[in-house]
């Protein structure tokens, strides 16, 4: 099965996310089809998380996106650095900001 257009997957994602009240939404536009997407999550304790696409090897048969946690709780800068590091290597980079104070993203994550 082909993979899910990335911007119909980063569009489910923050519809689900703001129908469960969480403030979600893309703050970084990409590469329609195959932008890859960092999820970055702000706990509101002023701590983030970032997670980021897991490596190709561990993508499942199905259209969905695995990721892996890239930082756990940390200073806001160091997330916006990552990113701003990706951003310059690959410019069809997806960045989707959400507000949530728990840890779970609703994100397949690699174990």
């Amino acid at each position: 099965m082909s993979r899910l257009r990335t911007d119909i997957w980063c569009g489910v994602f923050v519809r689900r996310h703001n129908d469960l009240g969480h403030m979600c939404v893309v703050s970084r536009r990409g590469d329609p089809v195959a932008g890859q997407v960092f999820v970055e999550v702000d706990h509101l304790d002023g701590t983030v998380s970032l997670f980021t696409p897991a490596p190709v090897n561990a993508e499942r048969d199905d259209a969905g996106l695995i990721f892996q946690r890239r930082f756990a709780r940390v200073d806001a800068s160091k997330v916006r650095d990552r990113i701003e590091q990706e951003a310059r290597f690959d410019p069809d980079l997806w960045v989707i900001s959400l507000d949530l104070r728990g840890d779970d993203a609703g994100l397949d994550l690699t174990p």
